[in-house]
C-alpha cells in the first residue's frame, strides 16, 4: 500500500484529494496546523479513514519528523495561504508559508526520503499580467500580487531541486477550480452562497469587485485527479491545468442568479472597497500537454459547477442535506426560512 502525505489536507482540495487516493487504495496521510479553533470541517467525513498530525511549513524540523515517521511515496504540498487579497495585506507572511515553506518541505524530502515524489501546487495566478492568451507552460510569469510573487518562487524552486537533486518533483500550474467546498471568501463560493441567501430571504445585495475580471475557472475534484496523475508519469514534468474556456465574474453572476431565476442586475452592487490594488485581467490556459500526456479532461462544464454549487449552498442554508465538506456559517435556526 502506497502512502501519501498531503498538507493543506483541511483545504478544498486536500478533502478531494484525499477522497481520491482513499479510493485507489492509499494510506493518506494529512499534515495540520496546530489550532485552538476546529478546521477539519471539510474532512469531517474522512477521519476515521486517513490519519492526522500536527506539522507547519513554517518549522523546518516538524517537516523532517513528519517524513522521516510516516516514509511518504507520495508528498501533496497544498498547504499555503491562497486568498490573493490577504496576500496584500500580509506579504511577509504570504512568503514565508508559499514560498519558502516549499523548499522546507523539498529540504525535507532531499534530507530523509529521496526517492519520494513531490507535487508543488502551482498557481495560474503567476501569469498575473499576462503576455499570450492562452496561458501555458513556456508562457512568462508576471504575476500582480505578493501571492503570485510567492508561487512563482515555489515553483522555480521545485524546478530547481528537480535538476540539482534528481528528484521526482512536478509542479502544477492549476487555474481556478471551485466546488461546494470552496470557502466563502472566494468569489465564486462568495457569489453562489449570496444568491442562495437573497433566495431564501435573508440578505438583499450581493457587494462584488471588479466584474470584467476573466477567469477559466474549472471543479475542483477533477483537478486533484491531474495532481495524482502527475506523479504517476516515468518522468517528472509540470504541467498546465485549465478547462481552456473564460468567464467575466459579471457572466458567472448571471449563470448563479439565474439559477434561482433571479436579474443579477437587481442585486449585485459594485463596491470600490472590493478591488484590488493590482488586478489581473484575463487568465485562460491551454492544457493540450496534460490532454496528450496524462490523457486528463474535464469531466463538468462551468455551467454545471455553478448549478451545484447554488444547490448546495441552498440546501446548506436551510440545513437540508447539504453535500459533505461544505463550510461556512448557516443561520441560526431562528434565521432560517420557513418550510414550504
Amino acid at each position: 500500500m502506497k502512502t501519501a502525505l498531503i498538507t493543506g489536507i483541511t483545504g478544498q482540495d486536500g478533502s478531494y484529494l484525499a477522497e481520491f487516493l482513499l479510493e485507489e487504495g492509499y494510506r493518506v496521510v494529512g499534515m495540520q496546523r496546530r489550532s485552538s479553533t476546529e478546521t477539519v470541517g471539510r474532512i469531517a467525513h474522512l477521519l476515521d479513514k486517513i490519519e492526522l498530525v500536527q506539522g507547519d511549513l513554517l518549522d523546518q524540523l516538524s517537516l523532517i519528523e513528519i517524513i522521516k515517521r510516516y516514509q511518504p511515496d507520495e508528498v501533496y504540498n497544498l498547504a499555503a495561504q491562497s486568498f490573493v487579497p490577504t496576500s496584500w495585506q500580509q506579504p511577509v507572511l504570504t512568503g514565508e508559508f508559499t514560498a519558502l515553506g516549499v523548499t522546507r518541505m523539498l529540504e525535507a524530502i532531499r534530507l530523509v526520503k529521496p526517492d519520494a515524489k513531490f507535487y508543488q501546487a502551482s498557481s495560474s495566478e503567476m501569469f498575473g499580467k499576462v503576455r499570450e492568451v492562452p496561458q501555458r507552460e513556456t508562457t512568462p510569469f508576471y504575476p500582480r500580487s505578493p501571492y503570485g510573487v510567492s508561487k512563482v518562487y515555489g515553483h522555480w524552486i521545485t524546478v530547481n531541486y528537480r535538476e540539482s537533486y534528481d528528484l521526482f518533483a512536478v509542479s502544477g500550474i492549476l487555474f481556478n477550480h471551485e466546488s461546494e467546498r470552496r470557502g466563502l471568501e472566494f468569489v465564486t463560493r462568495k457569489v453562489t452562497h449570496g444568491v442562495a441567501k437573497i433566495k431564501l430571504g435573508l440578505a438583499r445585495e450581493l457587494r462584488l469587485g471588479n466584474l470584467d475580471a476573466q477567469r477559466d475557472w474549472g471543479y475542483a475534484p477533477d483537478y486533484v485527479r491531474a495532481m495524482w496523475l502527475m506523479l504517476q508519469q516515468d518522468q517528472p514534468d509540470d504541467f498546465v491545468i485549465a478547462t481552456g474556456r473564460t468567464h467575466s465574474v459579471r457572466r458567472l453572476c448571471e449563470i448563479a442568479f439565474g439559477c434561482v431565476g433571479l436579474d443579477w442586475r437587481d442585486y449585485v452592487v459594485v463596491d470600490p472597497l472590493l478591488i484590488r490594488p493590482a488586478e489581473v485581467d484575463l487568465l485562460v490556459g491551454d492544457a493540450s500537454k496534460a490532454r496528450a500526456v496524462l490523457g486528463w479532461e474535464p469531466t463538468v462544464s462551468f455551467e454545471e459547477m455553478i448549478e451545484r454549487m447554488v444547490d448546495a449552498d441552498l440546501r446548506f442554508l436551510r440545513g437540508d442535506g447539504a453535500p459533505p465538506g461544505m463550510v461556512g456559517s448557516p443561520p441560526c435556526a431562528s434565521d432560517r426560512p420557513a418550510a414550504s
